[in-house]
C-alpha cells in the first residue's frame, strides 16, 4: 500500500522529520515501512496496516508540533507507543503538568484507564509491576490538579520499611535515615515541574512528602493523597491511611503485591484493603499488568523472567 500525506506547513518539515530526518527513520523502524518525503509531501509504503498506524503517528507528531512549538525524540517514541497500543491522545485528556513538556500522556490501555479512573473516583487502588508507571501517573495527575486549582495541596506518603537493608544503621538523622525511601516521590516530581518551584511548593506545605506514620492525627481537606508502595503497609496503617480521606480531596493507593518486604506472617494493608472495600461504590481498582512496562524494554523481560522462575518454585 502507498499512501500520500500533504503536511500542513512546508516550513515545520525540519522540525517534523528531526535533525538528518531522524524522526521519520523512527518511524520507518517501529512500524515497518519505507517513507519519502518531498517539500510539503510525505509517501508511506508497506502494509496496509503498518501504513495507517505509520499515518496516524504522523498526524499526531503535527499536532504536537503545532501545540508545543516543537517535537522532539522523546515526543516521537511516546507517540509511536501510543500508537502501537492504540492509545487515543485525547481518549482520557492529557494531565497538563508544570514541566516544560506540559503535558503526560498515558502509553498503553491500562494506564488510561487508570488515569480515567482517578479522575472519576474520590479513591482508587492500582496494582501493578515495577515500571508500569502506578506513582508517577498518580503524581502527574495530582500536579495536574493542583495546577487547576481543583486542590489546594498534595501529600505523597511511604510506608519506610527495609527491603533488606537496616534503616537504623544509615548516618544522619530522622530525615536522613527516611530521605532514601521518599527518593522515588522527588524523581515523580523532578521531572513535572522545575526544581525551584518544587522546594518553594515544599517549603510552602503545598507539597508534603512523608513517611506513612507521620499521617495519623490528620485530617486531608482539599488534597490529593498518594499512598505509594502500600503493599508494604499493616492492615492498620492502611486503615489509618483511607480514614485521612477529608472533604474534597482524592486519594490514590498504590504498590506491587508481588514485591511485599514485611515480615513474614504480617499480612498486606492494600491486599486486605482491595479484598475488604470491593463493591464499594465511589472505589476505583486497575491492576496493571506486564503489558503496562514503559520503562526499558529490559524491565518487561526481568519481570516475566522472575514470574517464570517464581511459578516453578
Amino acid at each position: 500500500m502507498e499512501l500520500k500525506i500533504q503536511l500542513a506547513s512546508e516550513n515545520q518539515c525540519t522540525e517534523l522529520f528531526g535533525p538528518g530526518d531522524k524522526h521519520l527513520r523512527m518511524l520507518c523502524n517501529a512500524m515497518d515501512v519505507e517513507i519519502s518525503a518531498r517539500d510539503a509531501n510525505v509517501i508511506i509504503r508497506g502494509d496496509k496496516p503498518d501504513v495507517e498506524d505509520a499515518a496516524r503517528v504522523m498526524d499526531r507528531m503535527q499536532k504536537r508540533l503545532v501545540k508545543r512549538g516543537k517535537l522532539n525524540e522523546p515526543d516521537v517514541r511516546e507517540l509511536i507507543t501510543q500508537t502501537q497500543h492504540n492509545i487515543k491522545g485525547n481518549e482520557t485528556g492529557p494531565l497538563i503538568v508544570y514541566s516544560p513538556k506540559g503535558i503526560i500522556e498515558p502509553f498503553t490501555k491500562g494506564q488510561a484507564r487508570y488515569i480515567e479512573l482517578m479522575q472519576k473516583r474520590d479513591l482508587t487502588f492500582c496494582t501493578g509491576p515495577a515500571g508500569t508507571g502506578k506513582t508517577y501517573l498518580a503524581v502527574a495527575n495530582a500536579v495536574a490538579m493542583l495546577k487547576r486549582r481543583s486542590i489546594r495541596k498534595i501529600i505523597l506518603a511511604r510506608p519506610a520499611v527495609e527491603a533488606g537493608e537496616k534503616l537504623g544503621f544509615l548516618p544522619g538523622d530522622l530525615q536522613a535515615k527516611v530521605n532514601p525511601y521518599l527518593r522515588p516521590l522527588f524523581d515523580s516530581l523532578e521531572d513535572m515541574m522545575q526544581f525551584d518551584q518544587m522546594r518553594k511548593f515544599i517549603d510552602r506545605d503545598i507539597i508534603e512528602i512523608i513517611p506513612l506514620a507521620f499521617m495519623r492525627g490528620r485530617t486531608l481537606n482539599e488534597a490529593m493523597v498518594i499512598c505509594d508502595e502500600a503493599q508494604n503497609t499493616s492492615t492498620s496503617q492502611m486503615m489509618m491511611m483511607l480514614t485521612r480521606l477529608g472533604r474534597g480531596s482524592k486519594m490514590v493507593i498504590t504498590g506491587d503485591i508481588t514485591q511485599i518486604d514485611l515480615e513474614k506472617g504480617h499480612k498486606s494493608g492494600m491486599i486486605d484493603a482491595v479484598h475488604t472495600l470491593k463493591g464499594i461504590k465511589g472505589i476505583g481498582f486497575v491492576e496493571l499488568e506486564k503489558a503496562d512496562i514503559v520503562r526499558h524494554t529490559l524491565v518487561q523481560n526481568i519481570v516475566q523472567a522472575y514470574d517464570k522462575r517464581n511459578k516453578k518454585i
